[in-house]
């Protein structure tokens, strides 16, 4: 079963002979290695590269293993290198070469060398490894399977996709199993055996169950604003457990790197700044958030919103939570202010967009709800609510542009409408 992630392969295709090394991050399983070996390569062979210029080392494969030893893989490229056309080296698992940050910056001074890798172990999987070859690379994100990305191969209607999305998530492999019970158990290991290992391991974190907990705790309340001095006292008030806000800070800091989750930051409309706390935090993939639960907490409303916000980052947008400040008569008919929330304030470049997600908008009541917070904003930039209750996307009265969920999800320029 074949996935096009023509957003990905069309990146590796812009970078091309930039001089840089191209690293292909993301979460273990979401398609790198098919990303590079296969799709990249169709790609090149199909521009006429000959097939002598296109070496493949997968350093996991046992024979390729004595091509970890840097002076031997160093030896092996610079030999196969026999003419002055461009050879593409295409590396995965590079954790797994000895000393591979002074490899890699070593074949930047091989003129015909175009450079690309992969790696899955907790070193790679983390955001920050562009530093460790001091600004030499240039990484190429990768996620999860798009619920647009997952219909191309999808036997059946949206609404059964999106029943099956919403519950097992966009890792590739997923879709390779038939059976509930297969998709749960492939799941649940992964979450187990690699991010959670690798984390431990990596970070050499002490109480494991606490750390543990922390992620039961961030799954069960995506969407939800927090801090580690709230997480803190949900340890202390609920687990009877006393953490330190300092360290809840590390166990998200390691979260984040590993790309399990992703932090959203708050920011004042109308003061133009952020608001340093508290954020809210967003998973990669809704199966793993769910596997992590056991499957007992899928509530469509903050799964839907967490898959907006996946989609946002995937088309490029920086992705934030708005406020904007209001003034209100109180009971006593006091002036008093309060912050009013909207879901996500999107920046691209310049155009920035102002989003709400509602699951359904069943009346005028919750429709105003919805509106209020939007028509509080006093700038031009394009008020959206995204509801699946809405048959066609059209705009309101008001301005406000309606946008059917599948609409958002299948259709990338729906938000020009």
């Amino acid at each position: 079963m074949e996935y096009k992630r023509e957003i990905y392969l069309n990146k590796l295709i812009n970078r091309k002979h930039n001089g840089l090394i191209k690293i292909v991050t993301g979460l273990r399983r979401c398609g790198k290695s098919y990303l590079l070996f296969n799709l990249f390569k169709k790609h090149l062979i199909s521009c006429g590269v000959d097939t002598a210029h296109i070496l493949e080392i997968p350093f996991d494969d046992f024979g390729f293993k004595k091509y970890r030893e840097p002076e031997v893989l160093y030896e092996y490229v610079k030999n196969q290198i026999k003419d002055d056309q461009k050879h593409y080296i295409l590396m995965d698992e590079v954790q797994l070469l000895k000393e591979f940050e002074d490899v890699l910056n070593g074949f930047l001074h091989i003129p015909q060398a175009d450079v690309y890798v992969t790696g899955s172990n907790a070193r790679f999987l983390s955001k920050d490894i562009i530093t460790e070859f001091r600004g030499r690379g240039d990484e190429i994100h990768i996620a999860p399977l798009s619920f647009s990305e997952f219909m191309e191969n999808y036997e059946g209607s949206k609404d059964d996709a999106w029943r099956e999305y919403i519950l097992y998530g966009g890792l590739p492999k997923i879709t390779e199993y038939k059976t509930p019970q297969e998709k749960t158990e492939f799941l649940n290991s992964i979450f187990k055996e690699t991010y959670l290992s690798d984390l431990i391991e990596r970070n050499k974190i002490q109480n494991e169950s606490e750390f543990e907990e922390l992620i039961n705790i961030l799954a069960s309340s995506i969407g939800g604003l927090t801090n580690p001095s709230k997480l803190a006292d949900t340890f202390k008030s609920v687990k009877k457990v006393t953490i330190h806000q300092e360290t809840i800070k590390k166990y998200l800091d390691y979260l984040e790197d590993s790309f399990l989750i992703a932090k959203a930051l708050r920011y004042d409309i109308k003061g133009k700044s952020y608001i340093s706390t508290p954020s809210k935090y967003y998973f990669s993939d809704i199966g793993l958030r769910n596997a992590r639960l056991n499957f007992r907490q899928i509530e469509e409303t903050h799964i839907m919103e967490n898959i907006i916000y996946n989609e946002l980052k995937i088309r490029g947008n920086n992705v934030d939570v708005g406020t904007v400040e209001v003034n209100y008569k109180n009971e006593k008919k006091q002036m008093a202010k309060k912050q009013l929330e909207i879901d996500f304030v999107c920046n691209q470049m310049s155009r920035r967009y102002y989003i709400q997600s509602a699951l359904t908008l069943p009346d005028e009541q919750k429709t105003e709800q919805e509106e209020i917070p939007l028509k509080k904003i006093n700038d031009s930039f394009k008020k959206i609510i995204i509801t699946k209750d809405v048959v066609t996307t059209h705009y309101t009265e008001n301005g406000i542009l309606m946008v059917n969920l599948f609409d958002f999800l299948l259709k990338p320029d729906v938000m020009e409408f």
